[in-house]
């Protein structure tokens, strides 16, 4: 009996969500024991599509596909399939949630009468809208979830957040991308008329349907009616990565937010809007993404040297952290936009280190921060490996993590990005390479002042991790050091994907640099 595995990864966790909030008030505990086991049934469920996935040659695309009638009406089914890039992130995704859970066991406690209750359900809320849209095959099923994932999180940040201006923070990143949303909304609205216009059986926003009636080869659509599409697409996909600069929401959302909650929010749903890039806006219109390249381009290079810079001046521990993300995530931009192979693959790669190494460093940080009554600022902490010795040990490898130390996860996926950037357009990968000192300032100079040296008043009596922060930090540590020594077997997933890719929007690989080209 074949099982609708995709239909189960995220009905599962959504309908946990329903049962963890009609709980009685006083199970608390009950809850929170719930949602995470609710979490590690998605990361099985998660696991087992990984592990069927076939990465061979002659494997077909979209594997698991599902289809059933939704709205009829409209042309709208209910399809969903995955590819390996699909596959790896909504791996992260599952994977991430158990920790999350872990990781946030207190937060919601004191806020409310059923806080933890509300805390869990809405983590796993958020939980099985990304994963649905990871999975979607159907454009308006995307949006809908892409939209309404929102919801849950703005209430987390809001409810939860552990700072004075949460409520804010909050509505600034609602009003940021319901806007964008909201742009994104008439392009989907067009791009089901146009194929009403263009195609022989009326209108669909089945996403395979639509990728061959607007393919290069083939397509009679008005050439600037795409790139209208693409620009409605893309501007949602920005502001939800986000992109330079389109992103002030989110340093001040990540900050005013438990750090739980701002790895959700960083590195998991974010992701949607990278991945979103780099299935709809390439192969949707593959013409127009050609055309808005090189300025999408600059827009991540700009980002990453900006993301870095900002953070070297920052006295916050977690706007630091925060700032790098932005980094990071114009790293990504930039390898799905030189359409390489290299760059593709180490884009994907990237989506997924950077959630593990960002996930580590800001859950840490989170540790050390609740431990000295909720300061955030750096000038409060030093000689916090004096007292807390596992605890900074941990936090100096999601620092070399966090900038590409070799040996670790993140450096594999930023070099590959580089190589890739280098053959098609030089000058961008030697200006996005600054990043790499930068990097090396900020976080070093964030490890100095606050674990070495004397014990700063105030701080001699931090106590070290506890068994159950162990079991949160200890797995992201040893991926990140399992994956920076063998990426083989993500990258056999993520390869077919991206090749898929590059065959459906028709661009091949550049013949190497040489160093006469590059004058």
């Amino acid at each position: 009996m074949n099982l609708p595995w995709l239909s189960l990864l995220w009905l599962v966790p959504l309908v946990g969500a329903g049962a963890v909030i009609v709980l009685p008030a006083g199970a608390a505990r009950l809850a929170k024991l719930t949602g995470l086991l609710v979490s590690l049934v998605t990361l099985a469920i998660a696991v087992v599509i990984t592990v069927e996935f076939d990465t061979t040659p002659v494997a077909a695309p979209y594997q698991f596909v599902e289809s059933h009638a939704w709205i009829p009406a409209f042309g709208a089914r209910y399809t969903l399939g995955v590819d390996g890039i699909a596959v790896v992130l909504a791996l992260l995704t599952a994977g991430l949630v158990p920790l999350l859970m872990l990781a946030g066991w207190n937060d919601g406690e004191g806020k409310r009468r059923r806080g933890p209750h509300a805390f869990a359900a809405l983590t796993l809320a958020v939980e099985a809208m990304v994963l649905i849209s990871l999975v979607s095959l159907d454009v308006l099923l995307f949006y809908v979830f892409f939209e309404a994932m929102l919801i849950p999180m703005y209430f987390m940040i809001g409810g939860f957040g552990n700072g004075a201006k949460r409520s804010q923070a909050a509505l600034k990143f609602l009003l940021y991308n319901l806007f964008g949303g909201l742009i994104m909304l008439a392009a989907v609205i067009g791009v089901y008329m146009v194929s009403a216009r263009e195609g022989t059986s009326g209108g669909t926003f089945d996403f395979r349907e639509l990728v061959s009636l607007f393919s290069s080869a083939t397509t009679t659509v008005d050439p600037g009616v795409l790139k209208l599409l693409f620009a409605g697409f893309m501007f949602a996909f920005a502001v939800k990565a986000p992109l330079w600069p389109l992103h002030r929401w989110l340093p001040d959302a990540a900050v005013e937010s438990t750090p739980a909650t701002a790895v959700l929010m960083m590195a998991v749903m974010d992701k949607v809007g990278t991945f979103g890039m780099l299935r709809y806006c390439l192969q949707l219109f593959p013409d127009a993404s050609t055309y808005f390249r090189p300025a999408i381009i600059v827009l991540a290079v700009i980002g990453v040297v900006y993301g870095a810079m900002v953070a070297i001046g920052q006295r916050d521990i977690m706007r630091l952290i925060a700032y790098t993300s932005i980094s990071h995530f114009g790293f990504i931009i930039l390898g799905i936009f030189v359409m390489t192979s290299q760059g593709q693959s180490g884009s994907t790669l990237y989506m997924l280190n950077h959630g593990l190494s960002t996930a580590a460093l800001f859950l840490i940080a989170g540790f050390l921060i609740s431990r000295r009554g909720g300061t955030r600022a750096i000038a409060d902490y030093g000689g916090v490996q004096k007292v807390a010795p596992v605890m900074a040990g941990t936090f100096m490898v999601a620092a070399m993590a966090t900038l590409s130390l070799p040996g670790l996860a993140p450096f594999i996926s930023e070099f590959l990005v580089l190589v890739g950037t280098f053959n098609r357009y030089w000058l961008a990968a030697a200006v996005g390479s600054t990043a790499l000192v930068l990097s090396s300032i900020y976080m070093l100079w964030l490890y100095q002042r606050v674990m070495t040296g004397p014990v700063t008043a105030g701080n001699e009596r931090i106590r070290d991790l506890v068994p159950r922060e162990l079991v949160v930090v200890a797995p992201l540590i040893a991926l990140l050091v399992f994956l920076g020594f063998y990426p083989k077997p993500v990258l056999d997933i993520i390869n077919p994907g991206v090749a898929h890719t590059l065959t459906t929007i028709g661009e091949t690989d550049p013949a190497p640099l040489t160093a006469e080209g590059a004058h």
